[in-house]
């Protein structure tokens, strides 16, 4: 069964860096569009950070850029967001998502446009 679960959120400082994990099972993660979105209390999902498996497609969102790093650990199946330099305006929750390019038009970073979501992990900036 495809599946991804989130983990490592929590509350932080600002100013202080966190690091999500996210593990799928049921598919192979390198095979697949692969993206971090958040929605923050009262907003919309947005897109962080997501990275195409083959067709060098990359996304930033401007408020993450120079702070957050997307990575993938082929041996253990799961991805990462590293979050750096954290804003009280950075709380969310954060999902984790993954896109079959087979099934697709391409890759994207939209909220429609991924196949697969984890349940999300909170994390919380605040002194």
């Amino acid at each position: 069964q495809v599946q991804l679960v989130e983990s490592g959120g929590g509350l932080v400082q600002p100013g202080g860096s966190l690091r999500l994990s996210c593990a799928a099972s049921g598919f192979t993660l390198d095979d697949y569009d692969i993206g971090w979105f958040r929605q923050a209390p009262g907003k919309v999902r947005e897109g962080v950070l997501c990275i195409g498996s083959s067709d060098g497609f990359t996304y930033y969102a401007d408020s993450v850029k120079g702070r957050f790093t997307i990575s993938n650990d082929n041996a253990k199946n799961t991805m990462y967001l590293q979050m750096n330099s954290l804003k009280p305006e950075d709380t969310a929750v954060y999902y984790c998502a993954a896109a079959n390019p087979l099934i697709g038009g391409g890759s994207s970073c939209a909220y429609d446009g991924m196949d697969y979501w984890g349940e999300g992990t909170l994390v919380t900036v605040s002194s």
